[in-house]
């Protein structure tokens, strides 16, 4: 019997693989390098205000999205770099969803990803592996090492980029 594809999770759930961080930190870091085009060419054949399922957000809040969440990722790995554990602040995205600046033209967005993205592959190919045990706290999910944190925002860009795809097949 086939089980139809949960609109929520395109790419699956987030599942952190511990056992294996060392070795999936190359393909996490091409992930974040190579994400921005990715997000273009999914871009090219989606419905911009159209939702990827009921009661989600259209592809251009879903791309405002991205480059919130994106920035603050960032952030967050700057910070565990240069401070013993901090405790990083979370933010509540259905509200900033709301906000007027996401219906602007979602090419905004992907600049902001362009250039951040660029920023971020370059820190990430200069840390050393034990950069990556370092810790941040979240208060939502306790101490998080920036291993975590990179197969997450890996797995963000490729969850996102399943979304749009919905927009475009709807």
């Amino acid at each position: 019997m086939m089980t139809s594809m949960d609109p929520r999770f395109p790419t699956g759930k987030f599942a952190f693989d511990q056992a294996a961080a060392a070795d999936k930190r190359r393909d996490c870091i091409a992930a974040i390098s190579s994400f921005p085009g990715e997000l273009k060419a999914a871009m090219a054949g989606a419905r911009l205000d159209k939702t990827y399922r009921d009661g989600g957000w259209t592809a251009r809040q879903v791309v405002h999205h991205i480059a919130d969440s994106h920035m603050n990722a960032f952030i967050r790995f700057r910070l565990a770099l240069t401070e013993d554990k901090p405790t990083i602040k979370p933010y509540n995205e259905s509200e900033w969803a709301k906000l007027a600046d996401m219906q602007l033209d979602p090419r905004l967005s992907i600049q902001i990803l362009d250039g951040l993205h660029q920023r971020w592959h370059a820190m990430l190919l200069a840390m050393k592996p034990a950069d990556f045990t370092r810790e941040a706290i979240h208060p939502d999910h306790g101490p998080r090492s920036l291993d975590w944190f990179l197969q997450l925002y890996a797995w963000h860009g490729r969850h996102h980029i399943g979304h749009i795809r919905l927009t475009a097949a709807a």
